[in-house]
């Protein structure tokens, strides 16, 4: 695995192939991308997060900033739980993507205590809902953790963000601060 992306890091321009679209070119001329690696298709906490960033989406097109999750899922599983998803889904279940950024994987993505009440949360508000179930068997496991890369148009990486827990990622508050901002933020 690659080591961590830090705030500063000038990346080199790639594609990424979408689910259900036009590959997408990072970084994006005029805009900002804030790339963000989730989990699973189906993963109860990833859909909650996605649920406040698809509820706050026009704000952060209005903002300049494009959206883009990376979910280490194959495509037609993805499909099956994103599409009323308004932005940009990548499937990378070769996790060369997360690899690449340095996204990793742990016990302590559950067995953090910050993580306890808001999986039961997700879980409760996935079954009243009746979200459709994850697939029971996920290829690289349950165990990844979130991050978070705001992306300027030059490559630069503005901020990062790697999670110590399954719901520790940024807010849409947090990502539309960071885009107002537009400068390299150093990691706390």
């Amino acid at each position: 695995m690659a080591g961590r992306i830090e705030p500063g890091t000038v990346l080199a321009p790639r594609e990424v192939d979408v689910v259900d679209g036009e590959p997408v070119a990072i970084p994006l001329a005029g805009r900002l991308v804030h790339l963000q690696f989730r989990r699973f298709a189906g993963c109860p906490v990833c859909n909650v997060h996605l649920r406040s960033v698809t509820r706050r989406h026009a704000e952060l097109s209005a903002a300049g900033v494009l959206e883009v999750a990376v979910f280490h899922s194959p495509e037609d599983e993805l499909r099956q739980h994103t599409a009323e998803i308004p932005f940009t889904v990548v499937a990378d279940p070769g996790k060369r993507l997360y690899r690449e950024f340095g996204v990793e994987a742990g016990r302590r993505a559950l067995l953090n205590p910050r993580a306890w009440l808001p999986v039961l949360r997700s879980i409760a508000a996935g079954l009243l809902r009746r979200d459709r179930l994850p697939a029971p068997k996920q290829e690289h496991g349950r165990l990844g953790l979130p991050a978070d890369f705001l992306i300027a148009a030059d490559g630069t990486v503005l901020a990062a963000k790697y999670g110590e827990h399954i719901n520790d990622q940024w807010s849409v508050d947090e990502v539309l601060a960071l885009a107002r901002a537009r400068t390299v933020v150093p990691r706390g």
